[in-house]
């Protein structure tokens, strides 16, 4: 794992030091990733007293596939241990359990920014703009230790805009070092795209929709994959080594292999086992 990224441990889920707040504040609704309808503050039928899923090791099998697919890049237990102090939403007011469900969106969406910043910081193309990155993440940390009626004000897709711009420079830069002309496939519709073997060295993929593409042994070397959907894309001995911007939900949506090759900053996951 990059060291700017290994030396941010709280840029990883912990639900240990956090009250379940992924399974109570947010909805979701009856699909193919998830089994039943839940609108937002209402804690999941699988949550236990514990703050644990009862069916953790059976998600997928019970129809709980958005579930493994999704991570808070740290925000639960900021909000759980930091924000909220270790006040359980369940022992406090109704007012205080919907400032903790308000809260936990916008953080999780400032540790993201946080996870593609520090991401960026360990990209040495970056180095020109190396001193705007740490502005800003020193400045989105700052807004996660807002008060939660600040939280809960706080204009999320400004600032995102904001870092969205430092984002884009430190792909260009990251990708100007790939030989050839790449082709820009920033919100491309590649649904089910028949793509194996494909050369996307350094292309950007930025919100692209790959669900269902076959990317069988597809060179992703050095890609910008940001926001990119891979939900049941076939990554089945593709190469990703050194692309940039992907998270661990994204590959987790996704098929693979043990032949798949992975950049640092993401771990294999644990159901592509299944499909040796």
């Amino acid at each position: 794992m990059p060291d700017q990224i290994a030396g941010r441990p709280e840029l990883r889920g912990d639900c240990a030091n956090c009250f379940g707040l992924c399974c109570v504040a947010l909805p979701f609704a009856a699909s193919a990733d998830f089994a039943l309808d839940k609108p937002a503050g209402k804690p999941c039928p699988n949550l236990q007293g514990d703050h644990r899923c009862g069916i953790h090791a059976e998600l997928r099998q019970k129809g709980f596939t958005g579930c493994t697919v999704y991570d808070c890049f740290g925000a639960g237990q900021k909000v759980s241990q930091v924000i909220f102090e270790g006040r359980d939403w369940r022992t406090g007011s109704a007012e205080h359990a919907r400032r903790v469900f308000e809260v936990f969106p916008v953080v999780r969406q400032l540790h993201e920014l946080l996870w593609y910043l520090t991401e960026s910081l360990g990209l040495p193309a970056a180095r020109p703009v190396h001193a705007d990155l740490r502005a800003a993440a020193e400045k989105t940390e700052r807004l996660t230790r807002q008060t939660p009626q600040e939280l809960a004000a706080l204009d999320v897709a400004a600032h995102r805009q904001e870092v969205n711009v430092l984002l884009l420079r430190t792909s260009e830069l990251a990708r100007a070092g790939v030989r050839g002309k790449r082709k820009d496939r920033r919100g491309a519709d590649l649904m089910g795209a028949r793509l194996r073997g494909a050369d996307l060295r350094g292309v950007s993929l930025r919100g692209a929709y790959l669900i269902a593409a076959d990317l069988t042994g597809a060179d992703l070397r050095g890609a910008d994959l940001i926001g990119a959907d891979l939900r049941d894309a076939d990554l089945t001995d593709a190469d990703l080594t050194g692309a940039f911007f992907l998270t661990q939900p994204q590959l987790a949506a996704a098929r693979g292999s043990d032949g798949t090759r992975l950049p640092d900053s993401v771990t294999r996951p644990v159901h592509w086992a299944a499909r040796r």
